[in-house]
């Protein structure tokens, strides 16, 4: 098998689709369908099962683009290696991002400073709620992503901390307390968003033993803050992630007791990250260091 089999198994993965992952690679539809076949007959198995216009993975399938996955970021590491001796005048860097917090609030600040440093470097940002991002890194889909700490599954560094807020529609009867209990947010309807850390407000009503009625789910945080607006329902988000110069049509209070938040950089290995993804990482603490985040 070649790399470009790899890439070719894997671009039909993830775009479910002959056609379009012909035009991401800019190849001919004949050239992905020949690469296709020849991997499989190669592996002696099955990749993908083709019905009416659609593509599906089999299960070993399945298994196997996540070891495709693993490999061409192998591949890219050694070539970020050699382009290390080129002063890293080219290559690419994946960044996984979750939320308004790292993709609004710390990514344009970072990649302003490194885009000077390294203006040769492509960057690649895949954005998703923060287990998405997780499971990016651990696939090897992206070389650094944005996590909330503590993980112990990657080599990290933080960069940011700041508080989970309750937000409440205006006129709230909770609206002019100081700070808001998790009991306080049960008797209303509540709007979970997967965008940024969902995962950490499931996990505060359940350490609490406490269960929120969850009215609505959002991908969105625009489209939670919308629902909290509207007065249909209470929510609970990191601050930093509410928008900074909005005008706001709801009111944000402190819990208690305080729950703060830590945002950080991961790699999945960083004796093993190639010299673009230190150098990212570098400048990443730096700069947030430098403004004070």
């Amino acid at each position: 098998m070649t790399l470009t089999q790899l890439e070719i198994f894997v671009a039909v993965a993830q775009r479910r689709g002959f056609t379009l992952a012909a035009t991401e690679l800019n190849i001919s539809q004949s050239a992905v369908s020949h690469a296709i076949r020849a991997l499989e007959q190669e592996l002696g198995v099955a990749l993908l099962l083709r019905y009416q216009g659609q593509i599906e993975l089999t299960n070993i399938g399945a298994t196997l683009v996540q070891r495709a996955n693993a490999m061409l970021g192998l591949a890219d590491a050694m070539r970020m290696e050699a382009a290390d001796a080129q002063a890293m005048k080219v290559g690419t860097l994946r960044i996984g991002s979750f939320g308004p917090t790292s993709s609004q609030r710390l990514l344009p600040l970072i990649l302003d400073s490194f885009s000077h440093l390294h203006p040769g470097i492509e960057i690649h940002i895949d954005e998703g709620p923060d287990r998405q991002v997780v499971q990016w890194l651990l696939d090897r889909r992206v070389d650094v992503g944005f996590v909330t700490l503590p993980n112990d599954q990657f080599d990290t560094c933080m960069l940011l901390e700041d508080q989970m807020v309750a937000v409440l529609p205006l006129g709230h009867r909770l609206a002019t307390q100081p700070a808001v209990s998790l009991n306080d947010l049960c008797s209303d309807p509540f709007v979970l968003t997967e965008a940024g850390s969902s995962a950490l407000v499931s996990q505060l009503f359940a350490g609490a033993r406490l269960q929120p009625r969850v009215r609505y789910r959002t991908s969105q945080l625009m489209s939670t803050l919308a629902a909290v607006e509207r007065g249909d329902a209470v929510t609970i988000v990191a601050e930093s992630s509410l928008p900074q110069q909005a005008i706001a049509h709801y009111v944000a209070k402190p819990l208690a007791p305080r729950v703060k938040r830590l945002v950080g950089i991961a790699v999945l290995d960083k004796a093993q990250a190639t010299p673009v993804t230190k150098a990212f990482v570098d400048v990443a603490q730096k700069c947030c260091a430098a403004h004070g985040l």
